[in-house]
């Protein structure tokens, strides 16, 4: 029995779940060795037009990821299952080309090397999520996604910081190295995903059926919530944009808070997050009705930044010492953003009944964020050039977390009613048609 149809016929096994999830885990650290090792490197002292040179080349990655996410939201709307691989495989491929570039072009030139390094692999996310979504045990296997953002982020960089500290690889080697020697995980793990059978009855039944959406099908799925998503966007913009920050610059971060050359640092505190987030994600995915899942979803993100604030508010009186509030506005930010991210967009598909994919919402939101990011960079840059960075992402810890909770209880209170008014429709057509059954 070929390893497909043992895994068509056994859908909700352990084994199905596990397998699933260690796929996409593998295909997602793949792609995050190609996009984040760079930033493990502080290119320290060297700045051009007056920027410092980091800042250059994160901007110039964001700009190249950012429009890849837009390009993405068609790609991943639309592509069928033949093409998912070929676009996986290809995009990290050409994005693993651009680091080689980077290596050899002089600075400041190589900064574009980094655009055209993000140009291509925005769009992994989703099509990743297209082999996930609408299942019955999608919240678990979105795990091995959500767990990258936090575990492999730290652990590529901390792969290429030990490169550069510990061998002496020079800062714009190391992204290449380690991109190449991620590529034969990236094969086996896009090979695993093709064994993942389609949808069965029972998913649908309970998700509602995935398909690809054309351009019509998707503005008028837009059209009938733009204004609950236009304020979840808001909130998701600040996560995004907290988090890329917290990622891209924490060298900096530590670094202005006492702990400089601990490479270990990346790794070691978002282990227990990691950990924090399984958990939580598994007990998730034991509630069955979507619309008090997708209520709850509302409840850990509000739940999550008030962790952010007030671990930030101790942290400012002293009251905690820089380490525990790292690890707390990580734990806090990622109980936000995990349900955000992954779960929110395949919920509300499944409440409302809609056909179609999440997909393509997950990443037309992350566009959005990815946007937010890209002026939190410029401010930092431009208007808060002499504040540090740790100082930055004080204030801006205190600032994201109210922000977030107001428009998660916006986000709420609208979709809660929009359930309510779609539940009465449905009891309305309901009976209507019992009374012309009795009328006949």
């Amino acid at each position: 029995m070929s390893l497909r149809k043992y895994l068509s016929l056994h859908s909700h096994s352990v084994f199905f779940l596990v397998y699933a999830t260690v796929a996409a885990f593998l295909t997602y650290t793949s792609m995050y060795a190609v996009r984040k090792t760079f930033t493990a490197g502080t290119f320290e002292g060297q700045r051009f037009l007056g920027v410092d040179y980091k800042v250059l080349l994160v901007t110039a990655q964001t700009v190249g990821y950012t429009l890849s996410k837009w390009i993405g939201i068609r790609i991943v709307a639309e592509n069928t299952a033949r093409q998912r691989p070929r676009y996986i495989i290809g995009l990290v491929l050409i994005a693993t080309l651009a680091l080689s570039l980077f290596a050899v072009v002089p600075a400041p030139f190589n900064i574009l090397c980094l655009f055209l390094n993000g140009l291509p692999i925005g769009m992994i996310f989703g099509l990743v999520f297209n082999y996930l979504e609408g299942r019955r045990g999608t919240e678990i296997l979105v795990v091995g996604l959500t767990v990258t953002q936090i575990f492999s982020s730290g652990f590529v960089k901390s792969i290429g910081r030990f490169l550069i500290t510990g061998y002496g690889i020079s800062e714009t080697l190391t992204p290449f190295l380690v991109a190449l020697a991620f590529l034969p995980i990236l094969l086996l793990s896009v090979w695993m995903l093709e064994q993942l059978p389609p949808q069965s009855a029972a998913d649908i039944v309970l998700k509602s059926e995935r398909t690809p959406l054309s351009v019509t099908e998707r503005s008028a799925l837009i059209r009938r919530y733009y204004v609950g998503i236009i304020i979840f966007l808001f909130s998701y913009v600040l996560m995004t944009a907290y988090r890329d920050f917290r990622d891209n610059f924490a060298a900096e971060i530590w670094q202005g808070l006492g702990y400089s050359g601990h490479s270990e640092l990346f790794t070691l505190t978002e282990i227990p997050v990691s950990l924090l987030i399984l958990v939580m994600m598994l007990w998730f995915q034991k509630i069955k009705d979507n619309l008090k899942a997708f209520k709850v979803l509302h409840y850990m993100s509000i739940g999550g930044a008030l962790i952010i604030l007030a671990a930030t508010l101790l942290f400012s009186l002293k009251v905690i010492g820089p380490m525990l509030w790292i690890c707390s506005t990580g734990a806090g930010l990622y109980i936000a953003y995990v349900p955000a991210n992954s779960v929110f967009f395949e919920r509300m598909i499944a409440v409302f009944r809609e056909r179609g994919n999440a997909g393509f919402l997950v990443i037309m939101a992350d566009f959005y964020g990815y946007f937010g990011s890209l002026c939190i960079l410029f401010y930092k840059n431009f208007g808060e050039a002499k504040l540090s960075y740790s100082r930055f992402f004080e204030y801006g810890s205190l600032g994201a977390s109210i922000l977030i909770i107001l428009s998660q209880v916006g986000s709420l209170i609208y979709f809660n009613r929009k359930a309510r008014n779609s539940q009465s429709q449905e009891k309305e057509s309901i009976l209507s048609k019992k009374s012309l059954v009795l009328v006949k």
